[in-house]
């Protein structure tokens, strides 16, 4: 469980960029997921970033209400656009963590 942001060391990213090149063959269907608290205008952010990507998007909202789960599937051209995606994210909503 990592919080995203785009400052994040460069090795992370790097061995993140290493695993997704040994794990699937690019182009190759993502799937992203995300924890934020409750509040539209964040989960709102989350899915405004896979606009027009023909995106499968679900959300779970926890037992007391609290935080929403995001899991967005989709098709992705290459492992940088995933990290690409993980920074722009983390930038725009504040307190996200990906898993």
């Amino acid at each position: 469980m990592t919080t995203m942001q785009s400052n994040y060391p460069n090795e992370f990213y790097d061995k993140l960029r290493e695993k997704l090149y040994e794990t699937s063959n690019w182009p190759s269907v993502y799937l992203f997921k995300f924890i934020v608290d409750s509040d539209p205008s964040k989960i709102i952010k989350i899915q405004q970033n896979f606009d027009n990507m023909k995106a499968e998007i679900k959300s779970i909202v926890s037992k007391n209400g609290k935080y929403t789960s995001v899991s967005v599937q989709v098709k992705i051209e290459s492992p940088e656009i995933v990290i690409s995606k993980y920074k722009k994210i983390g930038n725009e909503v504040d307190g996200v963590i990906s898993l």
